[in-house]
């Protein structure tokens, strides 16, 4: 039986046990999107993780869709995260770049050119983001052009080029969540025409072709994936969520990892995990009542063989040993939503270890 606290190998990337620190945004990049010497405090804090999958990063400026999130696509932004990944590998922790393209979801006064945000059809999210002068609705998007689709999949391969130069140990391309490539999938933001929209196999057509130029610009054991299928989050509307998704897996290159975020929907976890045959990272939620996921229901999963490792969103956040936590049986502290996005080191990198 699997614990927690067993190593592994994913493709190229080590895992010192189970328990992988989840991707979560916590908007405190410079302006520029450069990361900072308190990132690399905050992540090298959690280096007793089995990984982490850092916040979402925007592989091109049109990519961005928050304040002051980070990026991968400027020299100075790479350098950046040299910072960040010296500090995690010092610390004995390994580390891969979450890759996220928002799409639709931004507003033009966040952005220096005061760009418009592009989707793969002119659909406008519900919803507000917080901007430098307050909260505003979220605003129209373009069109992408088949050109533009083609120059996107090249900033991704790019952005994943640059996250080895800069130190991680891989990439891991954002599919989920209501950004780009879920918009891509979705029935209720895809109304494309052409070879991009309409049925599952052509929705799913970006998808692909993002993770081919990823592989082939690093290679697929430096590659993987996170999904979160039936999520309504950044007001999407998947449709046939089994169909999407037992297309999509099967249809994927051999990849270091896939992360399932889940979002009670138990029986696409399990028809996922049917449909992969490689390495799977779950974030569980089976219930309503599942919200974050906890330890115990970490170690259910994992011994229940649904999953070879688990990731854990606001434990890590608000534990930083969180490992050593578990194995001792000791409580845990409390996450300050307050403090989730934006901010200085309060709610980042002052929570208590277990030996203070």
């Amino acid at each position: 039986m699997t614990s927690l606290f067993d190593s592994a190998q994913f493709g190229k990337i080590p895992l010192k046990n189970r328990l992988v620190m989840a991707p979560m945004t916590r908007n405190r990049a410079k302006p520029c999107g450069g990361a900072t010497e308190l990132m690399a405090q905050y992540y090298a804090q959690r280096a007793s993780a089995g990984l982490i999958i850092t916040e979402g990063i925007q592989p091109s400026a049109v990519g961005q869709g928050f304040l002051n999130t980070p990026g991968l696509h400027h020299p100075e932004q790479v350098n950046s995260w040299r910072g960040v990944t010296d500090a995690v590998h010092a610390a004995g922790g390994s580390i891969v770049a979450q890759l996220m393209h928002a799409g639709r979801i931004g507003h033009p006064s966040l952005y220096a050119g005061a760009h418009q945000s592009v989707a793969p059809s002119a659909v406008t999210a519900a919803g507000q983001c917080f901007t430098p002068n307050g909260l505003a609705d979220y605003s129209a998007p373009r069109e992408l052009t088949t050109d533009e689709i083609a120059e996107t999949v090249a900033d991704f391969a790019l952005a994943a080029r640059n996250a080895i130069e800069a130190g991680f140990d891989g990439v891991e391309i954002h599919a989920g969540n209501g950004f780009l490539l879920h918009q891509f999938l979705a029935e209720n933001t895809n109304h494309r025409t052409d070879a991009y929209g309409g049925p599952i196999t052509n929705r799913i057509r970006f998808t692909l072709e993002v993770t081919e130029a990823v592989v082939t610009a690093i290679g697929n054991e430096r590659t993987s994936m996170r999904l979160s299928p039936a999520n309504p989050y950044n007001d999407i509307a998947e449709g046939d969520s089994e169909g999407i998704y037992g297309a999509l897996v099967p249809a994927l290159p051999e990849l270091a990892f896939l992360e399932v975020c889940e979002i009670v929907t138990r029986p696409v976890t399990r028809t996922i995990r049917q449909a992969w045959g490689g390495n799977l990272i779950l974030n569980p939620h089976m219930t309503p009542d599942s919200f974050p996921a906890s330890a115990e229901t970490a170690r259910t999963v994992l011994e229940g063989g649904l999953t070879d490792a688990v990731s854990l969103g606001a434990l890590f956040l608000a534990n930083p040993d969180l490992p050593a936590r578990i194995k001792a049986g000791s409580p845990f502290n409390v996450a300050d939503e307050a403090t989730f996005y934006g901010g200085d080191h309060r709610g980042y990198t002052d929570y208590t270890f277990l030996d203070q």
